[in-house]
């Protein structure tokens, strides 16, 4: 099937045709320059589609193993990692965190659990004091910085999405505990295992199978959507731009300079809030794992019980960093809520990534599925395009 100028390629269930026709669609229209979009069926690859190309000059393809940084998608490989630990009873979900990282009980924190950091309830988003831009690769900085700051609110009274912060906050619980950081973590006991090509830190071996980001939450790119957007997002949007706020603070503390996300330092390090390189395939993969009770093929990552615990509601309601969006957290995972309308399951959970990519899990359908693009759209909590295929698929099951 064409699109603007090349080919969708792939396979898809002859169920779920309208995913196809709606993916390709996605070329014609010119809302995506390079996807792929991937579902499991109780284990089974349904579909796997992937077009269009790397660059803006639509001359290098898409392929069926092109890479893309996936943002906060990440975030549930990380979440996925920590939750390995709990279930092995190395990590105690309502013990303090200092516990296991003795510096972190700085500035009235000695008695903030674990799962205040999994669930963005730990009032820490952001690092008040600037910091360089190096500090988004040294990860000793970062942890140190966070072990020092004061809470910007009473820990457990407000949620507050932890941008970036998420990850170093609980990777390095899983580095003092495996003594591993959360790239080899993740390689050895999740994507390896289940042959998913999903990497926290990539080499430059890497590179000629990623595809740059082409535009940013408020450029150009992103077709003048943002304009169309409701006031409190076009406001979030706003003070996200604004380091003085703890907002911009949130995403931008380190700076992250335009374009770093396409260098070989963001690539390389291990950024485990944002920086992520996978596949549609493995995200399905990996999710429809998660939505089997953490068993594919003889291979289990985690134990029923444990993504029970997981996906358990830990916070609702206004988000205290995303302008007040209505968000709803388990442990490390998104749940589904009237912006994360992810499957007609009330059980759904996954995670997004800023500009449109998405991994998620139902588990009373037994669907994983993943998205991958690179074309930045507004928004952090998933894109059109994968909400209009997640639509069509689960019409037609």
């Amino acid at each position: 099937m064409s699109n603007r100028k090349g080919l969708v390629h792939g396979h898809c269930d002859p169920r779920f045709g309208k995913v196809e026709e709606i993916f390709s669609e996605s070329f014609r229209n010119g809302t995506e320059i390079g996807a792929a979009v991937s579902f499991t069926l109780d284990g089974e690859s349904v579909v796997d589609l992937w077009g269009g190309h790397k660059d803006r000059a639509l001359s290098d393809p898409w392929d069926a193993d092109t890479l893309v940084n996936v943002y906060s998608t990440t975030k549930g490989m990380t979440a996925i990692c920590a939750h390995q630990l709990i279930e092995k009873g190395l990590l105690d979900v309502s013990a303090p965190v200092a516990h296991y990282w003795p510096e972190f009980a700085a500035e009235g924190k000695e008695k903030l659990p674990v799962h205040y950091l999994l669930s963005h309830r730990a009032g820490l988003p952001a690092v008040r004091d600037p910091l360089p831009e190096s500090a988004l690769y040294d990860w000793n900085k970062f942890t140190a910085a966070l072990a020092a700051q004061e809470p910007w609110w009473e820990p457990g009274t407000r949620h507050g999405y932890h941008a970036l912060t998420f990850g170093h906050l609980v990777g390095e619980l899983i580095r003092r505990i495996s003594g591993q950081t959360v790239g080899q973590y993740f390689q050895e006991h999740v994507a390896k295992p289940l042959d998913a090509d999903f990497h926290i830190g990539v080499g430059p071996e890497f590179d000629s199978r990623i595809s740059d980001l082409h535009g940013g939450l408020a450029s150009p790119d992103s077709g003048g959507q943002r304009d169309a957007l409701p006031e409190p997002i076009r406001q979030f949007m706003r003070d996200m731009s604004d380091p003085t706020t703890m907002t911009g603070a949130a995403f931008n503390n380190p700076p992250v300079a335009e374009g770093v996300v396409n260098s070989r330092a963001w690539r390389q390090a291990e950024i485990p809030a944002a920086n992520g390189h996978a596949t549609a395939r493995s995200l399905a993969r990996i999710y429809g794992a998660l939505s089997r009770g953490g068993e594919v093929d003889g291979i289990r990552i985690l134990r029923p019980e444990t993504l029970d615990r997981a996906i358990t509601q830990q916070a609702d309601g206004p988000d205290a960093v995303l302008g007040g969006m209505p968000m709803r957290f388990g442990l490390g995972f998104m749940l589904r809520s009237m912006v994360m309308p992810l499957s007609p399951s009330p059980r759904a959970f996954g995670h997004p990534g800023a500009g449109g990519s998405l991994g998620m899990a139902d588990p009373d359908a037994g669907v994983g599925f993943g998205y991958t693009m690179n074309r930045m759209k507004p928004g952090l909590v998933g894109g059109a395009s994968a909400f209009a295929m997640l639509g069509a698929f689960f019409d037609a099951l």
